[in-house]
Formats: structure tokens, sequence, C-alpha cells
């Protein structure tokens, strides 16, 4: 017989929990430097407490660059002098406003109060965004709309339209369509050949050329009979000769075997070249060109400059985007007021303590990334006199242990940062990585064995491409000795072809 009993025990022990304010901090160390200017944009709509120094924003600014450079100097400075925990003050700041800090935010009726009779300079901003473009689908069934064609046709036509992918081609055969359709389309009772004539009336009336093909070749091709259209009064255009290629020799074009080509057309070499560069013309996803994708701008988080007099790199963060901030005196000074009904002191409180915090959050995270930065100036100074070949193995545990913080802070401070170098915009993780040595003993990171491997291939004789043996026999000539799996895996990451597709005839 199985016996059930409850007791009780006493256990000792020990546990580390990240308060939430704690973990907000750290997300704000994580942040590049829009999404943080989109983080304070949130924060001043949400807490009256919160607002922009004016006074410090609309300051004097020295357009001098000497003075630009000073100013940076004293920054970087200051932060190289401070080897406290990064959370030191964040953890003071905890216990100061820990009864502020139980709380959420809350906007109430006081932020609405503040924002009254005043033009909000935030909501102008988002009245000005761009709406929201329409999906290829969406622009490609507007222009079917005015197509001169039959009911059925148009109702069929809209249907094979919404199988449009993101490059314009169909993303399912007209069979499935059909099948998933379940034979109709509305009122219309759809066929294999209703489909067949709408396919085809959409590749006349529907734009650009090779949209809702249902191949690459058959892409291809529309845009070929497109364009043959609009040179016919031109000579010497070789568009048969571009069909013929596309129609028979596609797949020797795309693995490069032109000596097959040219044995099986009975072509010159230089017939099929002229060919194949007049395909340059075809756009192999024609929807692209209707829809504009987002792309998120890069902006650096830091600023690397030569300075010729102390014959060293100065490091000055690029916060031109993030408005000064302080804690609203009046709102402070109410939170303290007797006065004032408890539940409207209490409010303030929070108000100012997040507030505070925010602000902490935010020096925090520029003393912490200036930090690391500083110690890339100085471990990769080969990197910034010579170039990337240069770059030496960085481990963050390295870096953490020269500034006293954890390896996760150093993560942190790193992650999704770009830095403006006097060689360009480059992500700050690319100084951190391991590495090997070479036959003389000295480091070299991956990175830069990867920009050696790509200055190999780039000097190579294109009429003779290099294999992979021969370039990582190339590298060990240099020091460098890896495997050639080593070398095909680089090869990938840099999006270099094999050599028999960078051969040139």
């Amino acid at each position: 017989m199985m016996r059930f009993d409850t007791s009780q025990q006493m256990k000792l022990g020990q546990q580390m929990k990240l308060s939430p304010r704690m973990i907000q901090s750290m997300e704000v160390l994580q942040m590049p430097i829009l999404a943080l200017q989109e983080r304070i944009d949130q924060e001043l709509e949400t807490n009256i407490a919160l607002e922009i120094n004016e006074e410090e924003a609309s300051g004097p600014v020295d357009s001098e660059r000497e003075s630009d450079i000073d100013s940076q100097e004293m920054v970087v400075g200051d932060v190289s002098d401070d080897s406290t925990d990064d959370f030191q003050r964040l953890e003071s700041m905890e216990r100061n406003y820990s009864e502020a800090f139980d709380n959420e935010y809350s906007s109430g009726s006081l932020s609405a109060s503040r924002n009254a009779g005043e033009r909000d300079g935030k909501m102008d901003a988002m009245a000005s965004i761009r709406a929201r473009g329409e999906r290829l689908a969406e622009q490609a069934i507007h222009q079917w709309t005015f197509a001169e064609v039959s009911d059925e046709l148009a109702e069929a036509g809209r249907i094979i339209l919404e199988y449009l992918n993101d490059d314009g081609l169909l993303e399912a055969d007209l069979e499935t369509i059909l099948e998933q359709r379940g034979g109709r389309a509305g009122s219309v009772a759809l066929t294999a050949e209703l489909l067949e004539e709408a396919l085809a009336a959409i590749h006349h009336w529907v734009e650009p050329a090779g949209l809702a093909a249902r191949s690459i070749k058959e892409c291809l091709l529309l845009q070929v009979a497109s364009l043959e259209r609009a040179d016919q009064s031109e000579e010497g255009e070789p568009w048969s000769d571009v069909r013929l290629l596309i129609e028979d020799h596609l797949d020797d074009m795309v693995q490069n075997r032109l000596p097959k080509i040219v044995q099986e057309t009975d072509f010159s070499m230089e017939r099929v070249r002229e060919a194949m560069n007049l395909m340059h013309r075809l756009d192999l996803a024609p929807g692209r060109s209707l829809v504009s994708e987002d792309v998120t701008p890069i902006l650096p988080d830091v600023i690397v400059e030569y300075d010729e007099e102390r014959d060293e790199y100065v490091a000055a963060l690029c916060d031109g985007v993030i408005p000064p901030l302080r804690v609203s005196p009046r709102y402070e000074s109410m939170s303290k007021d007797r006065e004032l009904d408890q539940e409207t002191r209490d409010f303030l409180g929070r108000s100012v303590g997040n507030a505070k915090w925010i602000i902490e959050s935010i020096n925090q995270r520029k003393n912490s990334v200036l930090r690391v930065v500083n110690v890339v100036l100085s471990r990769q100074r080969d990197y910034f006199d010579i170039g990337p070949q240069h770059l030496k193995p960085l481990p963050m545990v390295d870096v953490a242990e020269q500034l006293g913080i954890h390896v996760a802070t150093v993560s942190r401070a790193v992650a999704d940062k770009w830095v403006q170098t006097p060689r360009g915009i480059v992500p700050l993780r690319r100084f951190f990585s391991g590495g090997t040595a070479t036959a003389t003993g000295d480091d070299i990171s991956w990175e830069a064995i990867k920009a050696q491997l790509q200055e190999i291939v780039e000097a190579e004789d294109k009429s003779h491409p290099l294999s992979d043996e021969s370039i990582a026999a190339a590298l060990k000539e240099r020091g460098i000795d890896i495997a050639r799996r080593t070398v095909v895996k680089y090869r990938q990451q840099l999006g270099i072809p094999p050599g028999r597709l960078r051969k040139q005839y």
C-alpha cells in the first residue's frame, strides 16, 4: 500500500534575480541608435516627468573641427577613467527609487494637459510618414482592372494574380490554382482553358513584362518578346540569339559552360558573349520593380577619427539624433508638494523615478559603448593603419576582463552597433572574433583571413581562376595554413562562386 503525506522543510539558498528596471537598462544598452531614438520618443509620450532639455538642445554649436575633436576627447577621457561596475549606479538608482520602480508607467490625464494647446512635434513627424505601399498583387490587380477583357477572364485573371510571389512569379501552376479554388471563382466556372486564356491576357495587359510567369525561363522569354517589339526599329539587336540561348541553353549559361554552347550552336564565343551581355537588360524578379523594399538605414553609433597630433585614433559617440533629456523641474517639485493628494504625489513620484532611470540607462549606455570601443582602438591599431587583412583576434572575454565587467555586457554593447571609421562604416562586432596563428607566430583573426582570401581571388587571372586548393596554397604562402574545406566555407560566406563559374572566356 502506497502512502502519501505532506511535510514542511526549510532550505537556505541564494538566488540572483534581475529587477524589471535592470532588464530595461540592459535592453537600452543593446539597442542600436535608431531603436533608442524610437524608445525615447515612446518614453516622452508616456512619462510626463521626462522632457527634452531645450536649453542644452539649443545651446551654441562650435563649427570648428578642432573644438569638436577636443570635446570628443574629453568625453573619451571621462569614460576611460571610469573603472566602476557598469551597473553600480543603476543599482543605486533602484535602491533609491525601489518603490516607484515596482509600478508601471502611466500617462494619465496630466500627459494630455501637458500638451494642451501645444503643437506636438512627434505627432507632426508621424503624420509625415509615408503610408504603407500596395502589395505587388494589389498593384497587379489594379492594373488588371483596366484590361479590356470579358467578365469571366477578368475574374479568372484576378484569381491568378493573387498567387504572385515577391519576385512577380506564380507560386502555383494553373492546375493547382484550379484545384484549390474548387473550379469556381464567385459566379464564374473556372476551367484550365479559361485560366490559360486569362494568363495570356495578363502577360499582355499587366506590366512589367515577365510578371505572372510560371518559371524563370518563361519570365525571361516574355521580357525578350517585349524588348524585341520595343527595339524592332533598331538594327543589330540579336534578340533571336538571346531567345535561342534561353530556350535551349539556360542551364549551360548558369553553369558557365560557354564552350559547350559554342559547340552545339555553331556560334562564335564573341557572339555568345554579346547575347549574354544583352541579357543584362532582363530581370529575374520583375515584381521587385513595383514594390520598394523597406531598407533600414545604417546610422553609426560611434565615429572614429585619427588625431595627427597625438598619433592615435579617437572615438566619439554619434548621438546627435538623441535629444538631451532631463526630469521636469515642475513635476519633480509637485511630487514633493504636501498640498497635493497622496494619489497624485505617488503618480508623480513614479514618473520622476522612471524618468531618472531612463536617463541614467542612456548615460550608462554611452559609457559602456565608448569604453568598449576604446579597447578596440588600442587592440586593433593595425586594422585602422593598414587594413582589414591585419585584424587580430579579440575575444569578448578579454575585453570584459580588461574593463572589469561581465562578458554579457560587452556582448550587448556591441550588438547591432556600427562604427564610422576612416576605412568605412563597419559593424562593431566585426572587431570581435577568434583566429589563429600564422607561420611567423603572429595572431590573425578569421575576418582577416577572409579579407586576404578576397584579395587573392580579385587578383587572379579570370581566364584561369584559382581552384579552392590553389587558394589554400596561396594563403599558405602568406603564412596562413587552413584546410581546403575551410577555404570553401569562407568563399561561400563571401559570396564568391567556385572557380568554374568565375572563369571568363
